[in-house]
């Protein structure tokens, strides 16, 4: 009986963690996924290193970024910042 609850304690701090970190952090790489697969040419994005730029072609794993007039730049799918092309392409209201 002694041992139970000398384990007790241990299995509640693991399914405190679970739920305080791990669960958060399965929900927000889904979201991202969700996002990213839902991109098309033509979105407004926001790299995770802050680059602006619109989406003018794609494939399975990455994205061709104009980030100028002309200049275009091949990132990852990873890379593309959730949150902040979620505010770039969110019309502001006042």
């Amino acid at each position: 009986m002694e041992q139970i609850q000398n384990f007790i304690p241990m299995l509640l701090i693991i399914v405190v963690f679970y739920f305080f970190m791990i669960r958060p952090q399965m929900k927000k790489a889904k979201d991202h996924k969700k996002y990213v697969e839902e991109l098309k040419k033509g979105d407004k994005v926001i790299t995770t290193s802050g680059i602006h730029g619109k989406i003018v072609d794609m494939n399975d794993t990455t994205f061709l970024v104009d980030v100028d007039s002309g200049t275009k730049i091949r990132f990852e799918k990873s890379s593309i910042s959730l949150e902040a092309s979620k505010a770039l392409n969110t019309p502001a209201t006042k």
